[in-house]
C-alpha cells in the first residue's frame, strides 16, 4: 500500500502533478504572505483572474512576477465572464499573452450567488476544448452536467462544494460522491471550502484534488492555514485509498468476548 501511494498522483491532460492542491492567488494581505503560503501549500498549479493580469507585459505583472523562479503551471480563469463568448475571448487573450493553454472556465449566472451558468459553461467548454485548450470548468454539483462537460472535452471537472467564498463547506456530499464515482477525468472540488476539514471530507468522497483561495488568504495566519490544507488533502486521499469502515447503527466491540471476565449480555457483569 505504501508503494502504491507513492505512485498515486494527480494527472491532468497527461501532466503528472506532485500535489493535489490547486492554489488561488487572490485576496492575500501582501505578495510576501502569498509567496510564503504557496511554499507551505506545496501546490504546483496556481489560478488567477485574467482580468487582473497585465497581458501586455506579463513578466512585470504585479501578481505573476512573484512566481518567476518557481516551476508552476498557470491556470488562468475567466472570472467576470457572463457568457460563453466572453469566456472564450478571455481564454484566447490569456494564451496569446503566453500564459499557456490551461484555462479555468468560470461563467457566473448570478452576481449575488456567483453560481455558474450551466448552459454557457458547457458551450464554452466545448468550444475551447475544440481549440486545443486544457479546459477545467467550474460547475455546480450536478452529476449529469459534469458528465456532459466531460463529454464536451473537459480535462477535469470542478464542482463547487457551496457558493464561492462562503466557507459553507460541502452542502451536498451525496452529489459530489456520485460525480467522483462516475467521472473518467479528475474531479477538483472548487468553491465554498471553509477549512481543512472540508478538504479532507471531499478527498474521502473520492475527489482528486482541491482548489482553495479564500479560506487560506483570509485566515488569521494564511501560511499556517496553507500547510493545514496540504496535510488535510494528503490525509483525505490516504483515507480514501485505505477504505473506511462501514457505518453501523449499533456499537461493535473492538475485541472478541471470548475469554472475557464479562458476559456480553445487556448490562454486562462479572463472571466471577
Amino acid at each position: 500500500m505504501a508503494e502504491s501511494y507513492q505512485q498515486d498522483s494527480l494527472v491532468i491532460a497527461g501532466q503528472r502533478l506532485g500535489s493535489r492542491f490547486l492554489f488561488g492567488t487572490g485576496r492575500f494581505p501582501s505578495p510576501a504572505v502569498l509567496q510564503q503560503a504557496l511554499e507551505a501549500s506545496g501546490a504546483e498549479v496556481i489560478t488567477f483572474a485574467v482580468r487582473r493580469v497585465n497581458l501586455e507585459s506579463t513578466e512585470d505583472d504585479s501578481v505573476l512576477q512573484h512566481f518567476e523562479e518557481r516551476q508552476l503551471t498557470y491556470l488562468p480563469n475567466t472570472s467576470g465572464a457572463s457568457t460563453a463568448s466572453e469566456a472564450v475571448r478571455i481564454a484566447r487573450l490569456a494564451r496569446a499573452a503566453g500564459l499557456g493553454n490551461w484555462i479555468k472556465v468560470e461563467i457566473s449566472g448570478n452576481s449575488r450567488t456567483l453560481l455558474p451558468d450551466p448552459i454557457e459553461t458547457l458551450r464554452a467548454t466545448e468550444q475551447l476544448a475544440g481549440e486545443g485548450f486544457v479546459v477545467l470548468p467550474y460547475t455546480s454539483d450536478d452529476p449529469i452536467l459534469c458528465r456532459k462537460l466531460e463529454e464536451a472535452g473537459a480535462s477535469a471537472v470542478m464542482p463547487g462544494g457551496s457558493p464561492i467564498g462562503t466557507g459553507l463547506g460541502l452542502l451536498n456530499p451525496y452529489n459530489l460522491g456520485l460525480i467522483a464515482e462516475q467521472a473518467k477525468v479528475p474531479v477538483i472540488i472548487d468553491a465554498g471550502i471553509g477549512s481543512p476539514k472540508d478538504a479532507a471530507e471531499a478527498m474521502e468522497l473520492g475527489a482528486d484534488g482541491i482548489l482553495a483561495n479564500t479560506p487560506v488568504a483570509k485566515a488569521q495566519d494564511p501560511v499556517m492555514m496553507a500547510r493545514a490544507f496540504r496535510l488535510a488533502i494528503e490525509a483525505g486521499r490516504l483515507a480514501y485509498l485505505a477504505g473506511r469502515i462501514p457505518k453501523k447503527k449499533y456499537a461493535s466491540a473492538s475485541s472478541d468476548w471470548a475469554g472475557s471476565l464479562y458476559e456480553p449480555a445487556d448490562g454486562g457483569g462479572l463472571k466471577i
